[in-house]
């Protein structure tokens, strides 16, 4: 049976068989705000231009690992931990080897659960999203910049979540998202508390090493709710095969 880093080496060979014309894309236009807030993490450009992602995470809380990989336009995801894969096809998400193997309330929410938290500010340059500067937030006694951002009418499976970037008085990057996850139907969920911690540059962009959610109440952050941390990522200029999203023999397609 392949470990995990074996299975990686081999995903990142198929990466170079692509055969499509590198394309360069037109950058996205952005209010001047949200443009200050990007070239604070580095040179957003490159993420535009780039084509796939790969990254390891870490759960704190229990020392599991899991290996990702994006197929960023399409944003087909696949992930690969000890006792099961997750992925979506064109058919849907999938979980391998079967729906028990992963213990979580739902997989289509879990797929891109961390990729999508883990790449703000740059998934916000998506098509149909709206950031804009709004009054400052106070946290833990400390007044914010503060950067919202909104989903157009059916961007996202959930695009009544709201989302506020808190940034960082002297790097001007992105320290806490607060934010609120609708998904599961609650129509008043309550806001959480997202801490970004100690940037790494990958690629000429800037991704943090390690998020913490917290509970959040009257301005303040409070338990630690979960604490995941990053490794070896990778922006890539060719697409992933596609062969390894799709769903294995043995895998069923989950909600």
């Amino acid at each position: 049976m392949k470990t995990l880093s074996q299975l990686t080496f081999l995903i990142l060979i198929l990466a170079f068989f692509s055969c499509e014309k590198p394309v360069v894309k037109e950058m996205p236009e952005v209010n001047p705000e949200f443009q200050e807030m990007l070239e604070a993490h580095g040179d957003w450009s490159k993420w535009i231009q780039a084509k796939a992602m790969s990254f390891t995470l870490f759960h704190e809380t229990n020392l599991t690992q899991e290996n990702y990989f994006i197929n960023l336009d399409s944003r087909k995801v696949r992930l690969d931990a000890s006792d099961f894969s997750i992925g979506k096809d064109d058919n849907g998400t999938w979980v391998s080897p079967s729906r028990s193997a992963f213990g979580g309330k739902s997989i289509d929410f879990y797929h891109n659960l961390y990729f999508y938290f883990y790449s703000i500010p740059y998934v916000f340059t998506d098509p149909g999203v709206t950031v804009k500067q709004v009054e400052n937030k106070l946290l833990n006694g400390i007044s914010y910049k503060t950067l919202q951002a909104t989903m157009g009418e059916g961007v996202g499976a959930s695009p009544n979540d709201q989302y506020f970037m808190l940034l960082n008085s002297e790097t001007g990057r992105l320290e806490y998202l607060l934010y609120t996850a609708s998904y599961f139907g609650n129509p008043n969920p309550t806001m959480n508390a997202l801490k970004y911690d100690d940037y790494r540059e990958t690629n000429g962009l800037a991704f943090p090493r390690l998020l913490t959610g917290y509970t959040y109440e009257n301005d303040s952050t409070k338990g630690i709710r979960n604490q995941v941390s990053f490794a070896d990522v990778l922006i890539l200029d060719e697409l992933f095969n596609n062969s390894i999203f799709e769903k294995p023999e043995n895998g069923v397609y989950a909600d």
